[in-house]
């Protein structure tokens, strides 16, 4: 029954309550349109330069209109200037609108920024600049409305002030100081005079801190001119002390910009501390006085003509060195004509000059007056390693039988085990390689055809590396100047602002142009390494004794390498240039490593020519090295695992390098090391006390070692942030090591440097000096901020285009040429010696 009146009744109680909701709704909205009726609009006419105090609520709303005069040829900014006097009004901020012709601008106060951590500051004092609406007309009158409402139902009092900026139009090459903050950003226009169509903007400012941001925007609104947003649009740089960017006209269709500098909320982004720490998400964080003065100074850039005098004092300098080097070769192949004819007549010769076999010479060092080798340009090509028969009782070749043999065979199916001086040498080379005393024609024994094809593969490895090495490296940087061009993000890459010359998508081509002469100067002496391998050639055709048997074997293998590792660390280092940064520095720093160890191997190969490492060994263990480069770079900043791991592996390469050379490679590493290396230590230390067989390597090896221990050291107890520099560091010290020891050894030796050596030696030596000291001058470092690294900028030094890191690119292009130079003649006075006469060390 009762189940039947609920479903009786049912429907009516479901009208009943839509009736009541109806009703509820009518209700609400009429108490709505009744307070919206309430609600005043307040509007009042308004004067610039005229500050208004005025309390907003709920319940009322303020309009402030405003008029002015605008000219079509002069720019006057309009600023507003908003203080908040109440307390508490964080919580209901006042909402200020400004509405114009083509714009609207709206903000709060107090305004709220946000940091890092979404970390809040409010900022009760705030002033921006209207973006300017462009005028058709001679003259305008223009209106615009300042709209001030709140949601306070308390009233909030506030002070507004709307002034005009008369200075808001930059001026070339006059300075302008301002202040700004992060509530108060400011911003200027510049036009472009007639005649000008690049400039430099230059903003600058005794404070360090706070950071702040330099934009260049295009003449449209709104401008972006917040901390939050001020990335959005055009090239923006962050900035401490300096900052500086080139501006082109044919990227402002208006041929005008605006100059727009931003205080940042934090530090941080120009590496200053960070001061707080947010303890609860929604706390408001008092920032202080982030005020900042600053200057600003538009100054025309460079000309076309700079450009042009430019490229042409770059190749003139480069382009001399092809024209000493030709006239050097006229004046040493009319020295070697004359040579010639005085062979004509051997009467007139001493024993020692003649060459003969067999003739026993005064002295093995006293050689040097009669030779090619005076000559940049003389021979030194492929040649056999004729040993002395009488000193070591080797199996007796004629010369005959060794100039006779066919020079055209293949080498194709020539393998390097298949042809040695010896048929027993795998027993013989234990011992010769082992004598207290060697000579070089101990060492080189192997036929000459297998040496030349073992030597020519580093030059054809290292020219597939480059390619292949090369080929992604442009692409890449290719895409980096295209981000930093369409982001306008140019904290991207860290130029040398105060002298970076664009061109065309270049943002600096003259670090680009500079360095041409590694490219110029590898051809070059690839083209002098030519000429000497074709002149000995020729002497070998002719069966010339001297050629055949006397001097350091000479093999072009490597200095073909060496040649093209400066042409690709020229384009790669332009590459760098493009865009340089933290990670794309070893695009720089890859073919140094090269250079470093192909010059090593080739002082080492002078006087071990059978014992050399081959191109595969060589170039794997430089792969390594270049490994080690990409990981020291991405994990090494900081990270004390690495570098103990790293300082480990140094020291373990180094004591095994040093056993390879000392025992020139008589030894091996099997499960038995460690049992031999007790025998020697109780044989040679504690049954009795003998020292080093082989002292002179002894001493080598030992300073090598205390050096690169402490290199090690230094590592691990500093760990330097940028590593491949240190790797790099580590490659030249053991370079110039093994260097000064070999012409100390030289010397030591009784054999002498000539004249053409030792003048490039000085030269090198002196260019190397001046070359250092630009490039210690560090105009940038991405070891730092951005924005540190611009207060390294400097201005340029030669020719209003060339600045301290051109110059060095220029030096140290010249000085590695002058040190391949000196690797080329430095025992060109050993051409008439006998091989059994020159010692090995």
């Amino acid at each position: 029954m009762v189940l039947r009146s609920c479903c009786k009744f049912g429907p009516v109680l479901v009208w009943f309550r839509l009736g009541y909701v109806v009703l509820l709704w009518l209700c609400v909205t009429h108490l709505r349109c009744a307070r919206a009726e309430t609600k005043t609009v307040v509007q009042k006419d308004a004067e610039f330069d005229v500050t208004y105090n005025d309390t907003v609520t709920s319940d009322n709303q303020i309009i402030y209109a405003f008029n002015h005069t605008v000219s079509r040829n002069k720019t006057e900014g309009v600023r507003v200037t908003v203080d908040v006097l109440s307390e508490g009004a964080e919580s209901s901020p006042i909402l200020f609108v400004v509405r114009q012709k083509q714009a609207v601008l709206s903000f709060q106060v107090p305004l709220i920024l946000r940091g890092l951590y979404q970390r809040k500051y409010p900022y009760a004092h705030v002033g921006r600049t209207l973006c300017q609406p462009p005028t058709r007309s001679l003259t305008e009158t223009q209106y615009f409305f300042v709209d001030v409402s709140t949601l306070s139902s308390l009233g909030t009092h506030y002070q507004l002030r709307i002034s005009r900026v008369d200075s808001f139009t930059l001026h070339t090459d006059k300075k302008f100081s301002f202040t700004a903050s992060p509530s108060q950003p400011q911003y200027f226009k510049y036009v472009f005079p007639d005649g000008v169509d690049t400039v430099i903007v230059k903003v600058n400012s005794e404070m360090t801190f706070p950071c702040s941001v330099m934009s260049i925007q295009d003449i449209q609104c709104p401008v972006y001119d917040l901390d939050n947003n001020v990335a959005f649009i055009g090239m923006y740089q962050t900035m401490t002390k300096t900052a500086a960017i080139t501006v082109q006209r044919k990227d402002f269709p208006s041929n005008s910009f605006y100059v727009v500098v931003v205080v940042k909320t934090e530090d941080e982004a120009c590496g200053g501390p960070l001061r707080f720490y947010p303890l609860r998400p929604d706390e408001l964080i008092d920032a202080g006085n982030r005020s900042k003065t600053l200057d600003v100074v538009v100054s025309p850039a460079i000309s076309s003509d700079v450009y042009v005098m430019g490229m042409l004092f770059c190749l003139g300098i480069f382009l001399s060195f092809y024209l000493l080097t030709f006239l050097v070769a006229c004046v040493e192949n009319k020295r070697m004509h004359r040579r010639r004819e005085g062979l004509l007549n051997p009467a007139d010769m001493s024993p020692a000059e003649t060459g003969k076999p067999g003739v026993t010479p005064v002295s093995p060092y006293e050689y040097g007056s009669f030779v090619d080798n005076a000559s940049t340009l003389s021979s030194e090509a492929i040649t056999d390693s004729i040993a002395s028969d009488a000193n070591y009782g080797y199996m007796e070749r004629s010369l005959e039988s060794v100039a006779g043999r066919s020079r055209q065979e293949s080498l194709s199916s020539i393998e390097e085990d298949d042809y040695d001086t010896l048929a027993d040498i795998d027993s013989d080379k234990n011992i010769v390689r082992t004598k207290k005393y060697l000579c070089v024609s101990d060492l080189a024994r192997k036929d000459k055809r297998v040496l030349s094809k073992k030597y020519q593969i580093y030059f054809w490895n290292i020219a597939t590396i480059g390619v292949f090495y090369a080929l992604p490296v442009i692409q890449l940087v290719i895409t980096y100047q295209t981000v930093v061009n369409v982001t306008g993000n140019q904290d991207i890459c860290y130029y040398n602002f105060l002298c970076a010359h664009p061109l065309g998508n270049l943002s600096a081509f003259n670090n680009i142009l500079s360095n041409l002469g590694y490219v110029m100067l590898g051809l070059l002496f690839l083209l002098i390494v030519l000429q000497r391998d074709v002149i000995h050639s020729r002497a070998l055709d002719r069966n010339d004794l001297n050629a055949l048997e006397c001097g350091i074997p000479k093999h072009f293998g490597l200095f073909y390498a060496m040649g093209t590792a400066l042409m690709m660390e020229g384009l790669l280092s332009a590459c760098y240039h493009v865009c340089p940064n933290y990670t794309n520095f070893q695009f720089d720093t890859s073919f140094m490593y090269m250079i470093a160890g192909l010059c090593v191997l080739k002082l080492y190969q002078k006087r071990h020519p059978d014992i050399n490492a081959s191109a595969y060994t060589a170039y794997a263990c430089l792969a390594a090295v270049i490994f080690f480069s990409v990981l020291g770079v991405v994990f090494g900043k900081g990270n004390m695992v690495f570098w103990i791991v790293f300082s480990v592996l140094h020291i373990l390469a180094t004591m095994l390098l040093s056993t390879q050379l000392y025992y020139m490679g008589r030894w091996r590493l099997d499960s038995g090391i460690l049992r031999r290396i007790v025998y020697v230590i109780y044989t040679d230390c504690i049954r009795q006390c003998s020292g080093p067989m082989y002292i002179d390597r002894m001493v080598l090896l030992v300073m090598g070692n205390i050096v690169n221990w402490s290199l090690a050291a230094y590592g691990l107890l500093k760990t330097p942030n940028d590593f491949a520099s240190y790797l790099l560091a580590i490659a030249i010290c053991n370079l110039l090591l093994y260097f000064a020891f070999y012409i100390i050894m030289k010397l030591r030796s009784g054999e002498r440097i000539q004249c053409m050596a030792m003048v490039c030696i000085l030269f090198t030596a002196v260019v190397w000096g001046f070359a250092l000291f630009f490039f210690f001058q560090g105009l940038s470092t991405w070891q730092k901020t951005p924005a540190e690294s611009r207060e390294h900028n400097r201005d340029c030094i030669v020719l209003s285009f060339f600045d301290d890191h051109d110059i060095w690119h220029f030096l140290s292009s010249i000085a590695m040429f002058g040190s391949f130079l000196v690797l080329l003649t430095m025992d060109d006075d050993l051409d008439n010696v006998q091989r059994d006469k020159i010692f090995v060390f």
